[in-house]
């Protein structure tokens, strides 16, 4: 008799801890840690970051164009160092020609990955991916992009697409086939099995979409511009002693660029803001 009651104690308590595993359904799943945050970012930059799902020829472009930009910075570098050298002193010449390195770094930052895979891509051979369409949308985050939910066995992807891709698609579920780069993601084709059988509208983008997906790029411009100028024109005006003649441009230049981020970060949050208010259950 003991025995047995130990026994149906222990499937007690077994069934108490599997009860206490079990989440309700109204409560919200926990918000992600600071790990999974970090792991999104990796993904996200691992796919090429802001040039994900656009075409590698694109991003290759879009990097030669760079490189003759961060060049031209060098150059203009160069001559303000040796234009305010003889006057103002090695010291305010530096800090007048550095803060011209501040769009280099941007552009790195936000080029280089995906400059990187789009390398890659000229040399892979593109991945077809086969799934059921579960949702096509003309808005996304990435300027002249749609968006595909496609279901495979590996569960539910988003694929950035072309418009005149995108006009391929039609409204209803059916099996589609992609044609994929395996680095950026690029959809070089869709195809559809099946007859199409609904046709599907035209969805006109959101004009607060279309001003939120800008602010990556206005942003790291917007904060290089203003660090820039704040910088050089207190450089060149006609200050006394020189060390703390390059100390105040310096000062000028962050804190120009910090009221620069300051705004776009408010702008941003009320973007978002509008954006959320759009969505089925969104706060209005």
């Amino acid at each position: 008799m003991g025995k047995k009651r130990i026994q149906a104690q222990s499937r007690n308590q077994r069934q108490v801890r599997q009860v206490r595993q079990v989440r309700p359904k109204n409560v919200p799943a926990p918000a992600a840690t600071g790990g999974d945050q970090r792991k999104q970012r990796q993904r996200y930059v691992e796919s090429g970051g802001m040039l994900q799902g656009y075409a590698p020829e694109t991003v290759v472009r879009i990097g030669y164009i760079s490189g003759a930009v961060a060049l031209a910075c060098v150059l203009i570098a160069v001559g303000l160092f040796l234009l305010l050298l003889r006057p103002y002193g090695w010291f305010v010449a530096t800090v007048a020609g550095v803060v011209w390195a501040a769009p280099i770094v941007f552009g790195l930052s936000f080029l280089a990955p995906g400059f990187r895979l789009a390398l890659q891509d000229r040399k892979l051979e593109p991945r077809m991916v086969q799934g059921q369409l579960m949702g096509a949308s003309e808005a996304s985050t990435s300027i002249g992009l749609g968006m595909l939910m496609v279901k495979t066995r590996g569960g539910v992807e988003q694929y950035l697409v072309t418009p005149e891709r995108m006009s391929k698609v039609p409204g209803n579920q059916v099996n589609v086939i992609l044609t994929v780069t395996p680095k950026l993601r690029h959809v070089r084709s869709v195809g559809v099995m099946g007859q199409r059988m609904v046709g599907r509208p035209e969805q006109p983008v959101p004009e607060v979409l279309k001003r939120l997906r800008l602010m990556p790029i206005l942003t790291p411009v917007a904060l290089a511009a203003a660090a820039i100028i704040g910088v050089d024109v207190v450089a060149v005006l006609p200050l006394k002693p020189d060390l703390l003649h390059g100390i105040a441009a310096i000062v000028a230049g962050a804190a120009l660029a910090g009221a620069v981020f300051g705004v776009s970060h408010l702008l941003q949050r009320r973007l978002y803001d509008e954006v959320q208010a759009l969505m089925p259950g969104g706060m209005r």
